[in-house]
């Protein structure tokens, strides 16, 4: 992946968040002019990415240029296995350690989580989305997570596509005139509206919504709400709320398109990594 602006501006940040005025461990035991080569080894199994992010890490803490010895992107059972090297002077890779293993790891942890729940709907053809529900300042690199683990990203923000959530619909007098206001101000962007029963889904679905958010519902509420948009105009359908591991088959086979799944930024694991120096 590219590093833009703005991730050299989080990674200076975070830099700086860990370093403070200095390492004074480091400082204090480790000779000013010693240098090092440091391993960066996969300990799980599961989805590298981030190793660009982490490269900027190492560069801006005058570290050294990481080479990656490991692709991004598939799965990894074959571990412990080394995924980066890096040599420089030791008191820079000390600093830059812990702040690229804590991107790295977190943002192969998204890749993974996606990755598993990707394997669990194979062949049904429905797609896995990510949500809004991601660290602050993080969004686009945990959404290049997701996409790295085989899932779809959704919108990046409140500002390319329309959401109708259920807060939405109240103001506005119910799903149907939602629907009907953001087609009318907004008539080029894509309009999903969220729908908590078959009487909502119909008016979504009658309104003209491209996608129809079904929210919170069971395998059979699904079943019959995929049968009642479908009968209409076709929007598409996405399963949104309480899908785990566990049940996102069952849900993928009730019809829909999609299921959005939060906990892919908000609640994925980070992937063990770990960095030695020789």
């Amino acid at each position: 992946m590219d590093i833009d602006s703005e991730t050299r501006e989080l990674v200076a940040r975070a830099l700086v968040e860990d370093l403070g005025a200095g390492d004074v461990t480091a400082e204090a035991v480790v000779p000013k002019d010693a240098s090092g080569k440091a391993t960066i080894t996969q300990k799980a199994r599961g989805v590298l990415f981030g190793l660009d992010v982490a490269a900027e890490v190492f560069r801006q803490a005058g570290a050294g240029e990481l080479d990656g010895v490991a692709g991004e992107g598939e799965w990894r059972d074959e571990v412990p296995a080394p995924v980066a090297r890096v040599e420089g002077p030791a008191r820079a890779l000390l600093a830059a350690e812990r702040t690229a293993l804590n991107l790295l790891g977190h943002l192969s942890g998204v890749a993974t989580l996606t990755a598993r729940f990707v394997h669990e709907v194979e062949g049904t053809g429905v797609r896995v989305l990510d949500t809004r529900k991601t660290m602050p300042g993080l969004r686009a690199l945990e959404k290049a997570a997701v996409a790295a683990g085989g899932g779809t990203n959704h919108r990046m923000g409140l500002y390319d596509a329309i959401l109708i959530k259920e807060n939405h619909a109240a103001l506005a007098g119910g799903v149907g005139e939602a629907v009907t206001r953001a087609r009318k101000a907004q008539p080029d962007l894509p309009v999903e509206v969220e729908c908590r029963d078959l009487a909502e889904v119909r008016q979504g679905a009658e309104a003209g919504a491209d996608r129809l958010l079904l929210d919170n519902m069971t395998s059979s509420e699904l079943g019959e709400a995929v049968a009642a948009a479908r009968g209409s105009n076709g929007p598409e359908l996405e399963a949104s709320g309480g899908v785990t591991l566990e049940n996102v088959a069952e849900i993928a086979a009730t019809g829909v398109d999609f299921v959005s799944v939060g906990a892919l930024t908000h609640s994925a694991p980070a992937l063990d990594l770990s960095m030695k120096l020789e």
